[in-house]
C-alpha cells in the first residue's frame, strides 16, 4: 500500500492563501533556528524530493479532503443524497439545501486543503532540479506532483469556477494571485496532466509500498474527464483510448461489482486510481479539521464508513430520486438491476458475514420511498458492515477515485456527442451492464430505445447514475449536462441560475488575498 498506508511526511508546510509576516524591533527574534534547516538547504537530493511528493499525497488524504469533507461536498451537491435526519450538522445541511454562505465551516477547510496540496506540489517542482542523484525517481516525482496539482485545481474550478493559479511556491505577500478565468485554470490542468502522462509509468512499475501512486493511466483518465467538462469530446476520447486494456498494465471490469468497494479487493484490475487509508485498530480519527492530518508518519483512516453507515451516524441517506432510478420489474423492466442491492442496504438485509439482519431500529433517522413503499434504506458502498457489526469504526477502506467502468461510460458519452452510430455508444454501455453479477439486458431496451441522440444521452445519464452512484462524479455530471441543456427540470430542487452553479468563495480567502479581484473578476461568485 502507498507508503505502507502511512499518512506521511509533512514537508514544506504553509498554504498559498495565507502568509504571515512577523515584524519586530528586537534583532534577537530574527535568529535562525538551528534545528529547522531552511527550505533550500533541505531539498538537496532525490530523497528530499520524494518526501515532498509524499507530503502532497498526505494533504490529499487529510480530514478536509478525501478522508471526510471531500465526499460530503461532492455528494451534497448532487441529487443522490438526502438528510439522514436531525443528526446532519448545520453546515452540511446548508450545502445540501443550497443555503451555503462564505463562512461555511465545511467549504472553507476544503478550499484551504486544496491549496495546501498545490503549495506542496509546487515545492516539489521548484526544487526538483536538486534531485540529480536519482534523476529517474525525481522525474517520476515531478509527474506525480503535476498529477496531484491538476487534481486539486480540477476540484477547485469545478466547485468555485475562477480561482487563483499558483505554479511556484508562495514566498511573500506580493506573491498573491487574482482569480483566473475558468478557461485559464483548465489550460493549466490540461498542461499538468499532459506532462504527468509523459513522465509517469504504468501500474506494473509499482508494487508493495508504492501502490496508490499516480500512473500514466490515471493522468490520461483525469485528462479525459477534464476535456469532457470543457466540451472537447474528441480530445477526451483520445485520452481515454490511451488507457491499456490488456497485458500487465491493462484494465478491465471485475466480475463482482462490490470488489470496487471492499477492503480486501483494493487495487484490483478495475481500479485506476485510489486514495490509500489504513485501519489503525484504535477507532481513532483526526477530527481537528486541520490540513496536515495526524502528524508526521501517522496512519490516516477514513470516516466514510462512520458518516454514512446504516448502524452508525447515517448522516446522509439515498434520495428517493436516486432509489427510483434503478430498473425494476415493478416498473416494467424485464429485470431488477442487481446494483440496487449492491449500492444500498435496506431493512431485512443480512450483514456481518450473514450473522445479523438489519432492522428499522438499527437505522437512525429518516425513511425513504421506493416504488411507492415507505422503508428505511441506507448506503452499502464502502461500508464495513459486510464483515462486521460495529456502530463506530473509522476504517481503512481505500477510496477508489477512478475505475475502468467510468472510462467505458465516458467513452460512450464521447461517442454520442461526436455523432457516432448508436451501436458504438451502446457497445460501451453494454460492457458495463454485462458484468457477470450485474448481467442487465443490453441496450436498446423498452425503457431506453437508444435510437436518437436524445435517447442515447438518456441511456448514458441513467447508466452513469446507477453504475457510479455515490462515487462523487454525479455533481460534476450535473454541471456538464446542465450547460448542455439536457435537463427539463434541474436535478437540484433549490437551484437558482447565476448562483447555484458554484459555491461561495470562502470569506477567509476574500479577507486574506488583497489581489483576489485584481484580474477583473469579482472577489465573490454571483448571488452570494
Amino acid at each position: 500500500m502507498l507508503f505502507d498506508k502511512k499518512y506521511l511526511g509533512l514537508i514544506g508546510t504553509g498554504m498559498a492563501i495565507t502568509i504571515l509576516t512577523v515584524i519586530s524591533c528586537e534583532k534577537d527574534l530574527n535568529k535562525t533556528d538551528p534545528n529547522a534547516p531552511e527550505v533550500p538547504a533541505y531539498f538537496t537530493n532525490s530523497a528530499a524530493i520524494l518526501a515532498a511528493t509524499n507530503s502532497v499525497y498526505s494533504a490529499m488524504h487529510s480530514q478536509p479532503l478525501v478522508a471526510r469533507e471531500w465526499f460530503f461536498i461532492h455528494d451534497m451537491r448532487s441529487d443522490q443524497v438526502a438528510s439522514g435526519g436531525g443528526q446532519l450538522g448545520a453546515d452540511r445541511a446548508q450545502i445540501l439545501n443550497g443555503a451555503s454562505d462564505p463562512s461555511n465551516d465545511i467549504i472553507t477547510p476544503q478550499w484551504a486543503a486544496l491549496y495546501t496540496m498545490i503549495h506542496r506540489a509546487n515545492t516539489v517542482l521548484d526544487f526538483s532540479p536538486n534531485g540529480k542523484d536519482n534523476a529517474a525517481l525525481t522525474a517520476r516525482n515531478v509527474g506525480e506532483a503535476k498529477f496531484l496539482r491538476a487534481w486539486a485545481y480540477n476540484e477547485l474550478v469545478s466547485m468555485w469556477g475562477p480561482v487563483p493559479i499558483y505554479t511556484t511556491t508562495v514566498k511573500t505577500q506580493n506573491d498573491f494571485q487574482p482569480r483566473a478565468k475558468e478557461a485559464d485554470v483548465y489550460k493549466q490542468i490540461v498542461q499538468d496532466l499532459q506532462d504527468a502522462a509523459a513522465a509517469l509509468p504504468e501500474k506494473s512499475a509499482y508494487g508493495g509500498s508504492d501502490l496508490g501512486r499516480a500512473t500514466r493511466s490515471a493522468a490520461n483518465a483525469l485528462l479525459g474527464r477534464v476535456y469532457m467538462q470543457t466540451g472537447d469530446y474528441a480530445s477526451a476520447k483520445a485520452a481515454f483510448l490511451k488507457i491499456p486494456t490488456s497485458g500487465a498494465d491493462g484494465y478491465s471490469l471485475t466480475n463482482r461489482y462490490l470488489d470496487n468497494f471492499e477492503e480486501e479487493t483494493e487495487f484490483n484490475n478495475e481500479s485506476i486510481f485510489e486514495v490509500v487509508f489504513v485501519d489503525k485498530g484504535d477507532n481513532n480519527f483526526n477530527w481537528g479539521g486541520d490540513n496536515v492530518g495526524d502528524g508526521p508518519s501517522a496512519d490516516q483512516s477514513t470516516v466514510r464508513n462512520q458518516e454514512y453507515c446504516p448502524v452508525a451516524w447515517r448522516n446522509l441517506i439515498p434520495s428517493n430520486v436516486f432509489l427510483n432510478e434503478f430498473e425494476n420489474t415493478a416498473t416494467g423492466a424485464p429485470k431488477t438491476d442487481p446494483r440496487f442491492s449492491f449500492t444500498f442496504y435496506q431493512t431485512g438485509d443480512v450483514y456481518n458475514q450473514g450473522k445479523s439482519t438489519l432492522t428499522d431500529g438499527d437505522q437512525n433517522g429518516n425513511s425513504s420511498v421506493v416504488n411507492g413503499v415507505t422503508k428505511k434504506v441506507s448506503w452499502r458502498k464502502w461500508m464495513l458492515m459486510y464483515k462486521e457489526k460495529s456502530s463506530f469504526h473509522p476504517g481503512g477502506n481505500n477510496q477508489r477515485l477512478i475505475r475502468y467502468a467510468e472510462i467505458l461510460l465516458d467513452l460512450a458519452e464521447c461517442e454520442a456527442e461526436l455523432g457516432s452510430p448508436a451501436a458504438v455508444v451502446t457497445g460501451y454501455l453494454n460492457q458495463v451492464r454485462a458484468r457477470p453479477d450485474v448481467a442487465m439486458p443490453p441496450y436498446p431496451t423498452t425503457q431506453f430505445p437508444c435510437v436518437t441522440k436524445n435517447d442515447l444521452i438518456k441511456a448514458i445519464m441513467h447508466e452513469r447514475s446507477v453504475e457510479l452512484g455515490i462515487e462523487e462524479v454525479r455533481n460534476i455530471d450535473i454541471i456538464r449536462w446542465r450547460k448542455k441543456g439536457y435537463f427539463t427540470t434541474d436535478p437540484l430542487s433549490y437551484f437558482r441560475a447565476n448562483r447555484d452553479e458554484l459555491l461561495p468563495i470562502p470569506q477567509m480567502e476574500i479577507d486574506n488575498n488583497p489581489k483576489l479581484d485584481a484580474g477583473g473578476i469579482s472577489k465573490q461568485n454571483p448571488g452570494y
